[in-house]
């Protein structure tokens, strides 16, 4: 409203009009932010369509104690709430998954490199490096991936306790509980296979952790439900199932089955906010999400995996990241190489942008942003499904079944 203030008022004026034109745009200010009070106190986030997602502001808590909100609850998310104990599993009981199991890291290799270190595909890098130093390189390589994976899983653990927090639907609350302590485990699971592998994690990327700041902090519902269980949970899914297929590891192969067998599930969330929220946007609305995906997109595909960020390992196999980049422009064109990777129906992006093609996010507005590295065509022509994240949570939920039963 300041600037506004100071844009319409001028010099030519009197003290009187000025008072005058101030008091107006003043008012209106006031009325305004009564309106915005009133839609926190109500509970109706921006762009909520559906009332399963009604929200208000964390610092508000006086929303989830009016006493008809308790009875008003929606039956939308009832069918994955009662399937929780069907994929229970605890990270410290060796019932589920053994983390005694070792394996010779400095003389094998714990996943494909060519999936997982594109700098081995450098002749001019290769060439400088003995085996030892390749299998290091891409251990380690590996290594920071998962780092990156358990800090994302810290995200989901914390947005989704603050979904707790400002949902005031008390299914929706029941659901984002359920996945804060799934979330929860993950979290620790991780950190169990790292430190075991590892010692200890790499610190979070700088996109990564700027997107995930940004994901968590917000208050507004649709940035939360879009950047986490569609975005970064998406791109989990596709992290998993390239692991999953690529390691040598049967550890690694046994945590990502019992991780798949839940982030199934929420990814199932994020899914039923599209289906009951994407159709009723207005097109100024649609606009505003299909942007927020955009702009996380193409934040990740270009930043995620920055050779600045994995500069120490470098430096441990006697390379300087900066060469490591150059080297890797000059082999690499950067548009064909991603296109090519995204061909794997396992590809982290190709299942990101799957996803948002399913959710009806993506128009020809933003469709062309996507075409630049995946046939769009060939995605929509694949439907819904997604064969290997689906193959890895059954392989998961098998196990489960049996380790239950068995308790």
């Amino acid at each position: 409203m300041i600037p506004l203030f100071f844009t319409v008022i001028n010099n030519s004026m009197d003290i009187k009009e000025k008072l005058f034109l101030f008091s107006v745009l003043s008012k209106n200010a006031i009325f305004k932010t009564k309106r915005w009070y009133e839609s926190i106190r109500s509970g109706k986030n921006r762009l909520t369509k559906d009332s399963a997602y009604n929200a208000s502001l964390p610092n508000h808590f006086t929303p989830m104690l009016e006493e008809d909100r308790y009875g008003d609850r929606s039956d939308a998310f009832d069918k994955i709430i009662s399937q929780t104990h069907k994929h229970f599993w605890d990270p410290n009981d060796t019932k589920y998954i053994n983390y005694d199991i070792d394996f010779a890291m400095d003389t094998q290799y714990l996943v494909n490199p060519r999936i997982f270190c594109l700098e081995l595909q450098v002749p001019s890098i290769a060439e400088r490096l003995t085996e030892e130093q390749k299998i290091k390189l891409s251990n380690e390589s590996f290594g920071w991936v998962l780092s990156q994976i358990l800090h994302g899983e810290q995200g989901a653990l914390s947005l989704s306790a603050s979904l707790c927090h400002i949902l005031k639907d008390p299914g929706a609350q029941e659901y984002a509980a359920n996945q804060t302590r799934e979330e929860a485990r993950h979290v620790q699971a991780f950190t169990k296979y790292i430190e075991k592998r590892w010692g200890k994690p790499y610190k979070v990327g700088e996109t990564l952790g700027r997107v995930l700041d940004n994901i968590v902090s917000s208050d507004v519902v649709y940035k939360k439900i879009v950047g986490m269980q569609l975005l970064v949970e998406g791109l989990a899914m596709g992290a998993f199932s390239m692991a999953h297929a690529d390691t040598n590891d049967p550890l690694l192969k046994r945590l990502l089955q019992l991780v798949m067998s839940d982030e199934a599930f929420h990814h199932k969330f994020g899914k039923i906010w599209a289906d009951r929220t994407v159709p009723q946007l207005n097109s100024s609305e649609h606009k505003e999400v299909e942007d927020w995906a955009e702009h996380l997109f193409l934040e990740l595909i270009f930043n995620l995996a920055n050779p600045r960020e994995k500069k120490d390992i470098f430096a441990s196999v006697g390379l300087d990241w900066k060469w490591v980049l150059e080297e890797t422009q000059k082999h690499f064109d950067l548009y064909e190489t991603v296109r090519e990777e995204m061909k794997r129906p396992n590809n982290i992006f190709r299942v990101l942008v799957k996803t948002l093609l399913n959710a009806h996010i993506i128009t020809k507005r933003t469709k062309k942003t996507y075409a630049n590295f995946v046939n769009m065509r060939e995605l929509k022509d694949e439907g819904e499904e997604f064969k290997p994240a689906e193959e890895i949570a059954e392989l998961g939920m098998k196990h489960l079944e049996k380790v239950n039963k068995a308790a």
